[in-house]
């Protein structure tokens, strides 16, 4: 007898893609960008177009066209970075400061209530006051030097770090709390494994937001006792009424901060692989 035939199976042919989908994923970069840059371009537009009818004072507000010639003027001869690199070497070494300090302090307030009641008092007091009040003092401490205005970067820093970061610790789920009880997780292992983690997103919102503060503080602080950095770089330019120059340094400090967010968004999403997050509709 012969063998019985074996029947083969065809695989289902794949549904033809649709082609407006596939051109919508295409476009999908280009619209991004598109939308990213067309607010920002539309402002430049409309301040360009009143200030060549008259509506805007040039000495006021000088055109785009003209802030810009400025700003590559500055850049050709090295000025612009000169400053620039100043202020940040300032802002990184204020903010690490804050973190070493503020890191630890934190997760030692958020796991400890004796800690917490016997900081509370000082740290209730002394975050509100405002970073440029501490100016005068800076300098009676530390004369006009670099460490009066890293100092000022610190105390500007170290809250945002230190707050959120006793916050993410807090809001650890009670039922993670109660289950490792149950299953006598060691403290250590309970503290590395699960409130740490969990607390990540609190941790690096509060880095990012004292980057933006110690940004702050260190423009304040050239402004009042500084020969050389961007806060120095405007009021000098201010002195000297170059209304273009002061919003060169402005723009500056707001390009750099956005790289500094950015570099800190890349780290977060490398740590917090497991957070999903809504972006919006």
């Amino acid at each position: 007898m012969s063998a019985p035939a074996i029947a083969t199976i065809e695989p289902p042919a794949a549904a033809p893609e649709n082609p407006l989908r596939v051109l919508r994923a295409t476009l999908a970069p280009a619209r991004a960008i598109l939308l990213y840059l067309i607010l920002p371009a539309a402002l430049l537009g409309v301040w360009q177009a009143l200030s060549e009818l008259g509506f805007i004072k040039p000495m006021l507000l000088p055109p785009p066209t003209k802030v810009a010639a400025t700003f590559a003027a500055l850049i050709a001869n090295g000025e612009l970075f000169r400053h620039l690199g100043i202020s940040l070497l300032r802002v990184l070494e204020g903010f690490a400061i804050a973190a070493v300090i503020g890191l630890p302090l934190g997760i030692g307030i958020g796991l400890s209530r004796t800690l917490d009641r016997m900081t509370d008092l000082i740290v209730q007091l002394v975050k509100p006051i405002p970073p440029i009040a501490w100016i005068p003092l800076a300098i009676l401490w530390f004369g006009i030097g670099e460490g009066g205005k890293v100092f000022i970067i610190f105390l500007g820093a170290i809250f945002p770090i230190l707050v959120n970061t006793v916050d993410g610790i807090r809001q650890t789920d009670h039922r993670f709390v109660e289950l490792a009880r149950v299953l006598e997780v060691t403290r250590s292992r309970f503290i590395l494994r699960v409130v740490l983690p969990g607390a990540l997103p609190a941790i690096m919102t509060g880095m990012r937001v004292g980057l933006m503060v110690a940004w702050i503080c260190v423009v304040a602080a050239e402004l009042i006792a500084a020969s050389s950095g961007l806060g120095y770089l405007i009021m000098d330019a201010r002195q000297l009424m170059q209304t273009d120059q002061v919003l060169v340094g402005m723009i500056a400090i707001g390009a750099m901060g956005k790289l500094l967010d950015v570099a800190l968004r890349a780290a977060e999403r490398r740590l917090i692989t497991w957070k999903s997050t809504f972006n919006g509709s």
